[in-house]
């Protein structure tokens, strides 16, 4: 994934804020995962939130959260912490599957991945 966002050509941010915003990585991540041909969920709703983007692989269900930060080392937990305090897995708990929770931060300075973290979840709802 970090050699996805190194490729993309400095030139189209120019004049342009759009790194600067959450839906511009979810947009190239979800473009990503679809031309694939995976079924996923954007914006995925729940009754405490909306995931992100959700991923479903065979016997596999990937969360998804992303946030964007000034800098680097900013707010790196906070995308699973988010994923985890609202029980977004509860959605999908029934489904007798692997979930797997994945937080990725986003640096506006660097234009990249900063941080990625990831939780394999039992199917048992605690």
């Amino acid at each position: 994934m970090k050699s996805l966002f190194a490729s993309i050509p400095y030139n189209n941010f120019s004049k342009s804020r759009i790194h600067e915003y959450e839906g511009y990585y979810a947009s190239v991540i979800y473009s990503y995962f679809a031309a694939l041909g995976i079924e996923l969920i954007a914006e995925d709703v729940t009754n405490k939130g909306r995931i992100d983007l959700t991923l479903k692989l065979g016997d596999k269900i990937y969360i998804i959260e992303f946030k964007v930060s000034e800098d680097s080392d900013d707010d790196k937990n906070l995308p699973l912490k988010q994923i985890k305090s609202r029980g977004y897995k509860e959605k999908y708990a029934d489904k007798n599957k692997l979930i797997y929770l994945i937080g990725m931060s986003f640096s506006k300075k660097d234009r990249n991945i900063s941080s990625f973290e990831w939780e394999k979840t039992s199917l048992i709802l605690k």
